[in-house]
C-alpha cells in the first residue's frame, strides 16, 4: 500500500479576482521508504503538492490518502494529531526556536507525547543528535550555530517522532553548495538507515541527482512521475 496517494487532485484558490489553478488533476503514488524529489519552476504547484502531503491544505477536488487514510474525512483536531504523529517538516528557514538550545529544540515535539518519560525522551533525542553529528553542540542556541548545523537540528527535530514521512521544502536554499551537499548526503543516509520516506520540493540540482525518484511538475500537472531507481555504488 502506498504511504501517499493522490487521485485526481485539483487545487484552486482566488488571488484577488483571479482564479488560480495550483494543481490540475494530479495522480501520484509514493511508496514507503522512497527518497523522492518534486521539481518544477516557481509557480508550478510543487509547494501546493507538498501541502497536500502534509495535510496542511485540502484539495478542491480529488482524494488524498496518507497511510491508507482519506484525510478529507478528518476534522481539524484529527488533522493536527495526524500531522504531529505522521509527518515531519524541514524548512529552508530552519524554523528553530531561538530561546531553546539544540537539545531543547530537538526534544520539543516529544513534549506533546504525554506517554513518554523524561528518560525516554532523552534516549530518543540523543539517538538523533548523534545521527546528525551534533553531540558537541547540545547547549548551543541557534544563533551560535552555522546554517548547516541549524539544518541538522531541524532534521533531528523532524525525525524524533518517528514519522512516516519527512517533507523538506527547499531544505538547502539558505546553504552554500558544499554545506547543502553534506546535508543532502546526511538525509540520504538517514533514509537508508531509518527507512523513513523523504519527499523534497526543490530547485536544487544536487537533490534531483541524489533522489531515488524525480517527479517533475509544470503548471499544476505532473509531466514526469519518474521511476524508482537504486543508487549506483
Amino acid at each position: 500500500m502506498p504511504v501517499v496517494e493522490l487521485k485526481g487532485v485539483t487545487k484552486e484558490y482566488m488571488l484577488g479576482t483571479t482564479k488560480v489553478e495550483a494543481l490540475r488533476g494530479v495522480d501520484l503514488e509514493i511508496e514507503r521508504g522512497e527518497f523522492l524529489a518534486v521539481a518544477g519552476p516557481s509557480g508550478s504547484g510543487k509547494s501546493t503538492m507538498l501541502n497536500m502531503f502534509g495535510c496542511i491544505d485540502v484539495p478542491t477536488a480529488g482524494t488524498v490518502r496518507i497511510d491508507g487514510t482519506d484525510v478529507a474525512g478528518l476534522n481539524d483536531k484529527e488533522l493536527t494529531r495526524y500531522r504531529r504523529e505522521k509527518v515531519g517538516f524541514i524548512f529552508q528557514s530552519f524554523n528553530l526556536i531561538p530561546v531553546l538550545n539544540v537539545y531543547e529544540n530537538i526534544e520539543f515535539p516529544l513534549l506533546l507525547k504525554k506517554n513518554l518519560t523524561k528518560k525516554e525522551r532523552e534516549a530518543i533525542v540523543m539517538r538523533f543528535v548523534e545521527e546528525v553529528g551534533l553531540s558537541d553542540r547540545l547547549k548551543n542556541k541557534p544563533t551560535e550555530l552555522s546554517g548547516g548545523q541549524r539544518q541538522r537540528v531541524a532534521i533531528a527535530r523532524a525525525l524524533v517522532t518517528n514519522p512516516l514521512i519527512i517533507l523538506a521544502d527547499e531544505p538547502t536554499a539558505n546553504l552554500d553548495s558544499a554545506t547543502g551537499t553534506k546535508i543532502v548526503e546526511l538525509m540520504r543516509q538517514i533514509n537508508e538507515i531509518e527507512k523513513t520516506t523523504f519527499i523534497f520540493s526543490t530547485h536544487d540540482a544536487h537533490i534531483m541527482r541524489e533522489a531515488r525518484r524525480l517527479v517533475q511538475i509544470l503548471d499544476g500537472r505532473i509531466v514526469d512521475a519518474g521511476t524508482s531507481r537504486a543508487k549506483e555504488a
